[in-house]
């Protein structure tokens, strides 16, 4: 059962619900990711928690994490010292960045070794992937190597939290066209391909997931993966 819960009234419950149990693997999938992704930085920073983001999507908001703070009535320059950026715009610099830059990171915090509060935002993990001038063959290995070592780092208890937007800007359909010549629709069915493959396997590396969709009442989440839809039925 899917339960729908209004994100300007429920989200803040959504993110204590995760706080709470700790799925190691949360993703958010949908229109408005990024926005919300950058709210979400700030609501973990306003818990004391110290934030890694790894931006594959340029779409990071400080303007929208201090937000938080305004809500909170703490001061957004404390909370925004909680929170560490780093961006990707290509799939090679993603791979670096989770590969060796995130563990720098986490050892430099110790985190490697023990556990502290110290959450990671992946913001469009799979964006960078999709450059349509680096091939599928290349670009498996690649991101297989990128998601072992999530999957690695996230059973030494460290929480990752995923925000994907639906429609990455290098995915869009400009390709599928039907006025287009039969070359460039070739080109559309690689990326179309390879789209697939990374949003399957963005999907099996989570272990809880909550697509972001909009209707006449504004924007929801909606649970569509993992054990807290029995949890959250119970609780109402």
């Amino acid at each position: 059962m899917l339960i729908d819960l209004p994100i300007k009234n429920s989200l803040d419950e959504v993110l204590s619900q995760v706080h709470s149990h700790m799925p190691r693997k949360v993703l958010f999938w949908g229109e408005g990711a990024g926005g919300i992704s950058s709210y979400v930085a700030g609501w973990m920073a306003g818990q004391g928690i110290d934030v890694i983001i790894l931006d594959g999507a340029n779409r990071f908001d400080p303007y929208m994490a201090s937000s938080f703070a305004r809500k909170a009535l703490i001061p957004p320059e404390k909370l925004l010292k909680r929170i560490r950026i780093a961006r990707a715009f290509t799939c090679y610099q993603m791979a670096t960045l989770i590969e060796e830059r995130l563990v720098s990171l986490l050892k430099q915090k110790g985190e490697i070794t023990q556990q502290q509060k110290t959450w990671v935002i992946l913001l469009g993990l799979i964006t960078p992937f999709l450059d349509e001038d680096v091939s599928e063959r290349e670009v498996r290995p690649l991101f297989e190597r990128s998601q072992r070592k999530i999957e690695e780092i996230a059973a030494r208890e460290i929480p990752f939290f995923l925000f994907q937007p639906s429609n990455p800007p290098s995915a869009q359909g400009r390709y599928c066209r039907p006025e287009l010549d039969t070359g460039a629709r070739r080109v559309g069915e690689l990326m179309n391909s390879k789209r697939a493959y990374l949003t399957r396997r963005l999907f099996q590396l989570s272990d809880l997931i909550w697509r972001i969709c909009q209707d006449d009442e504004g924007p929801k989440v909606v649970l569509e993966k993992g054990a807290m839809k029995l949890q959250i039925v119970d609780a109402e």
